[in-house]
Parts: structure tokens; C-alpha cells; sequence
């Protein structure tokens, strides 16, 4: 191989389409616009969505949900998920380690899904009015949170 001889892959180039340059190139006249209207002029364009003044269609649909951006910093755990911990104390940190909660959570609560059938301890842990129930009916206890 030689610096004279390298050329580009057999299709890798190809000659910038010429418009306007007569009928015999097959792009004179209107050179590719088609005729009359905005896009056909020069500095002719429009917005993305626009529909020539009629109401875009992302603002005839009409607006559905709402996604908290604080969802991401709290997390769910149930009566099931506590009753499979071999802890008797629970916080944040046991919950973050066994991999029940992830890491960016900021507040946990326990929710009354399936059973717990032992005593645990949560410490600064949510729980809901069944949840808490549940556990204290198991001989358990809820410290530093508040029923919700």
C-alpha cells in the first residue's frame, strides 16, 4: 500500500446532488421543491409540529398524569418482604444492604401486603395504619414513624 493508491470504499462517496441546473439533469425548474408555497421559497420553513395554523395535534390531545420527581427518593416494602429478613431490627440501612430498597431512597414504608409472623423492630421506617397493626399484633413494634 502506497499514499498514492488509497481510495475510499467502493460507495463510501458520491457527487453533492446539483439542483437548478437545467431540465436535461432532471432536477431544473423547480429543482426538487415542487411548486408554489412556504417550502418552496427561499427562508421558507415552519416549526416542528406546525400544521399551517391549525391546532397542532400536541395541543389537541389533552394533558394525562403527573410523574413526581420525588417518586425516585422513596420505596415501597411489605409485611412479606419483613417476615423474610432474619433481622429483629430494621432500618433503612438493613433494608438498603439486602437489596429490598435501592439506594437513592430517602423514606421507606412498610405496606400491609401478605403476612408477618414474628416480632421486628422497625427504626425511623413508615408504615401504614394496617401495616403497623399487623406487626405490633405479631409482637412487634414501629419507632420514629408515624401512621400514614
Amino acid at each position: 500500500m502506497q499514499l498514492n493508491t488509497i481510495k475510499p470504499a467502493a460507495g463510501a462517496k458520491h457527487a453533492k446532488r446539483r439542483v437548478g441546473r437545467g431540465i436535461g439533469s432532471g432536477l431544473g425548474k423547480t429543482a426538487g421543491r415542487g411548486h408554489k408555497g412556504q417550502k418552496s421559497r427561499s427562508g421558507g420553513f415552519h416549526k416542528v409540529g406546525f400544521e399551517g395554523g391549525q391546532m397542532p395535534l400536541q395541543r389537541r390531545l389533552p394533558k394525562r398524569g403527573f410523574k413526581s420527581p420525588l417518586a425516585r427518593f422513596s420505596a415501597q416494602v411489605t409485611l412479606a418482604d419483613l417476615n423474610r429478613l432474619q433481622e429483629d431490627e430494621i432500618d433503612m440501612l438493613t433494608l438498603k444492604a439486602r437489596g429490598l430498597v435501592h439506594d437513592l431512597a430517602r423514606t421507606v414504608k412498610v405496606i400491609a401486603s401478605g403476612q408477618i409472623g414474628r416480632a421486628v423492630k422497625l427504626q425511623g421506617i413508615l408504615a401504614t395504619k394496617g401495616a403497623r397493626a399487623a406487626i405490633e399484633s405479631a409482637g412487634g413494634s414501629v419507632a420514629d414513624a408515624a401512621a400514614a
